[in-house]
């Protein structure tokens, strides 16, 4: 396999993981999941957690599916991945046995032969992070192998904070475009990825199902909320830097409002389920 690093890892983001590992949890479409369960046969099968970063993915969804499960985590980080591992919960939803092993590497790569096993592939919070021939790849991959894929978590762009701020509009448009932005050569696709994924699968003839999964943030999750709202301007500010100086006043008094869990905030993101086999 190509060990080319598809996207770079910021540092503190095995922290950003695990901060946001609730509200993700909280968001993601259990109806998606009960489509997938009652296509599974009794196993034992093979489940590929593509971007795997800490393993919440696997947490989560592991303990909800039947039967003996080996899941195959790909990640490009070694560290996030052995911690993935050693995080892994051992017990399917009927008591069977849930094993795991890691593959470090580009996962972009992956071909139809490399998933001949595998029942289900699955990821959250990866799409954006991709270009769309790296989509069309995967895409063409899993129908090729015939394995159902569940994309988690993907977001579409939009973005409502409560209070309301005239600036709200403005900084989510140039965090989105910060979202498309090219990155050593490649052009991200930021919030068209789930239109893109969407319509690779329509050209090989799969339908797919997209169910909303938004987060909602209140008081309870004031910490997350603080942090989200700290990269969100952060990168709109990258995107246009004249905003810095524009944004100081609402930056102060948006962080007040986290701390003291008066802001509210809702962050749209799809999940998409295709059964390609």
């Amino acid at each position: 396999m190509n060990e080319r690093q598809p996207y770079s890892l910021p540092p503190g983001f095995a922290q950003w993981l695990s901060l946001r590992e609730p509200a993700d949890v909280a968001a993601r479409s259990t109806e998606l999941v009960d489509a997938v369960r009652a296509t599974l046969t009794d196993g034992p099968y093979v489940v590929r957690d593509l971007g795997a970063g800490t393993g919440s993915l696997g947490r989560w969804l592991a303990p909800l599916l039947p039967g003996p499960q080996q899941w195959v985590l790909h990640d490009q980080d070694p560290d996030l991945l052995a911690r993935a591992c050693a995080d892994m919960p051992t017990t399917a939803a009927d008591g069977s046995a849930v094993t795991v092993r890691a593959e470090a590497g580009d996962l972009t790569r992956l071909t139809a032969d490399d998933l001949a096993d595998t029942a289900l592939v699955t990821a959250s919070a990866l799409l954006d992070m991709l270009t769309a021939e790296e989509v069309d790849r995967i895409v063409a991959a899993c129908v090729e192998a015939g394995t159902r894929t569940l994309f988690l978590i993907s977001v579409s762009g939009g973005v409502r904070l409560t209070p309301s701020d005239p600036l709200d509009d403005e900084v989510a448009e140039a965090f989105n475009a910060h979202q498309r932005r090219a990155v050593a050569g490649r052009h991200l696709l930021g919030p068209d990825a789930v239109e893109a994924c969407t319509a690779a699968f329509a050209r090989h003839g799969v339908p797919v199902r997209v169910q909303p999964s938004p987060w909602r943030l209140g008081p309870e999750q004031a910490d997350l909320a603080g942090q989200w709202f700290a990269g969100w301007l952060e990168a709109a500010r990258e995107q246009r830097p004249e905003l810095v100086d524009r944004t100081a006043e609402y930056e102060r008094r948006r962080h007040e409002e986290a701390r003291t869990g008066r802001l509210g905030v809702q962050v749209d993101h799809v999940d998409l389920l295709a059964l390609c086999h």
